[in-house]
């Protein structure tokens, strides 16, 4: 893409798995690249294999076959301390279910991520830029779903990482909270320039991204830019 550096590139990487005497094919020859500062949307269907793509560009999971690239780096040559972190510092998660540790506070939540990586951004400002700032002292229990994604996406962003993957985001979450969500990642990836990714089911989220690739049975079978993406707000599910 002209103009865009390169931030990831995968080269036919594919994944299976052995279920007894079957092999699940969770994933074939998927080709494509990510930009600095993109805003990608990965759309298909439950089973279509863009968790286990997720996965293995994270660091996360490792493929059966092909090659990922994080800039000039192989990480399919990295050994388990190396992927952990690469996880560590360059890649930061948002799942579905949030994934918070229940007995630690909004803010220790945050802190306990920011801690361990090599660049973090100051906990106070990213906890202001969710609007979290009356809620740190508060336990997950005590927050709403959105309130706990928000959470979640602080966690990610106060590592400084240089990809957000998230993992169907708003796929627990009500439509009104959904989109306040999808606010604050196309906040994320605006304002901060981060490179987003999310992979979702939603083909109404898919509006808002820079570029959108469709899988289905484990390969991709479409990589296409939106000429014009739009708001989250303007999202019609």
């Amino acid at each position: 893409m002209a103009g865009k550096k390169m931030l990831m590139k995968a080269e036919k990487i594919s994944k299976y798995y052995q279920m007894g005497e079957v092999e699940v094919r969770a994933l074939e020859d998927a080709s494509f690249e990510i930009y600095e500062g993109e805003f990608v949307v990965i759309l298909g269907p439950s089973g279509s294999g863009k968790s286990t793509l997720l996965n293995i560009i994270g660091g996360m999971d490792v493929p059966s076959g092909g090659n990922v690239f994080f800039r000039d780096d192989e990480i399919t040559l990295y050994d388990d301390s190396k992927l952990t972190m690469y996880r560590r510092n360059r890649v930061g998660f948002v799942f579905q279910f949030y994934n918070l540790m229940a007995n630690l506070t909004a803010r220790e939540n945050v802190e306990l991520a920011s801690e361990i990586c090599e660049n973090p951004l100051e906990v106070d400002l990213v906890m202001a830029e969710v609007n979290l700032n009356d809620r740190m002292d508060h336990f997950p229990s005590q927050m709403s779903g959105g309130e706990q994604q928000r959470v979640a996406i602080a966690r990610a962003v106060a590592k400084n990482p240089d990809i957000l993957l998230c993992d169907e985001p708003t796929g627990a979450l009500d439509f009104k909270t959904g989109l306040s969500i999808l606010s604050l990642l196309d906040k994320v990836n605006k304002k901060h320039g981060k490179t987003v990714m999310i992979i979702t089911h939603n083909a109404a989220i898919a509006d808002m991204a820079d570029r959108v690739v469709k899988m289905r049975s484990g390969r991709i079978i479409s990589d296409k830019y939106n000429e014009e993406p739009i708001p989250p707000e303007r999202i019609v599910w």
